[in-house]
């Protein structure tokens, strides 16, 4: 086991850190089916605990969603929104709200755009691009994590993903998502970074009073996590948000997520790709979500 103490913690981190007191909860139980010991003895790497406040996890606020949920690119159009929310079967939308790697330009993406969408009734699903793995193939997203600074990395991120989320006028008991894309299975060296870059990240959005959530492919980072989580890693992400272009609107994990973790409504699944739909005359390219999990608060 590897215990990083808050020395390993970036300035921008310890900052956040210090400012706040609050802890989250981490995920279910430790009884592991057959399927899941044999998930963690294919990807096993040592454990990396990270310190945490001691106040009660139960103190941050959290709001819940159940239902549809779609995200695009880029924040849409206000008329686009309120058409998609008197004809569409969508309750949620993800938003891309930080990151130097994010797809899409976010011009219409400003406090006014998120209030007026959240007075509408949507719920938002705020996510950041950042660092990707170290072995990602992905060439429209070239910057990687060091595993050698991989939790610092992480705090630092997550500092940055909290300021956007003020800017935007979310606030604390807010989640936001980690945009973790694919990547080969199988380098334990690559697994360990991305792991402990969640970490890093988690701990630092606990202590500055928000919800960690992340998202990856089920065959690489989420199976990457639950493994990490079964060999003792901690903090982890509140929240999964997993991708596997099914045509399944459920939250069922797949048998990659076992029944005892991330099952208390900490779920999203991404279960089809970019498509274009129209609703009420506006068309939009999305991604279809189905949630049980974590969305924004307002401030």
């Amino acid at each position: 086991m590897r215990y990083l103490g808050p020395a390993a913690l970036s300035a921008a981190s310890l900052v956040l850190l210090l400012a706040t007191d609050r802890n989250l909860p981490l995920p279910g139980g430790r009884m592991a089916d057959a399927q899941a010991v044999a998930a963690v003895s294919r990807r096993a790497v040592p454990p990396t605990v990270l310190p945490e406040s001691t106040r009660r996890r139960e103190e941050l606020p959290k709001r819940h969603f159940v239902g549809a949920g779609f995200d695009a690119c880029t924040a849409p159009p206000l008329e686009s929104m309120q058409a998609w929310r008197t004809a569409s079967p969508y309750g949620a939308v993800g938003i891309y709200t930080s990151g130097s790697q994010r797809g899409c330009d976010q011009p219409r993406l400003t406090a006014d755009w998120v209030g007026r969408v959240r007075a509408m009734g949507w719920e938002l699903v705020p996510t950041h691009v950042g660092l990707q793995a170290p072995c990602a193939e992905l060439r429209n997203k070239p910057r990687r994590i060091d595993p050698a600074r991989a939790v610092q990395q992480g705090g630092d991120e997550a500092a940055e993903a909290v300021l956007n989320l003020q800017a935007l006028g979310l606030g604390q008991g807010s989640p936001v998502y980690l945009d973790m894309e694919a990547y080969p299975p199988g380098d334990q060296t690559c697994s360990q970074a991305v792991v402990d870059f969640t970490l890093g990240w988690t701990q630092t959005l606990h202590a500055a009073g928000y919800h960690s959530g992340f998202y990856s492919s089920v065959d690489s980072g989420v199976a990457d996590l639950v493994a990490a989580a079964r060999a003792g890693s901690s903090p982890m992400p509140d929240v999964i948000w997993y991708a596997r272009w099914d045509g399944r609107a459920v939250t069922d994990g797949l048998g990659v997520l076992p029944d005892d973790m991330w099952a208390r409504r900490q779920r999203i699944h991404q279960y089809r790709g970019g498509a274009d739909e129209t609703y009420g005359g506006a068309t939009l390219n999305v991604d279809r979500d189905q949630l049980d999990g974590l969305v924004a608060i307002g401030r």
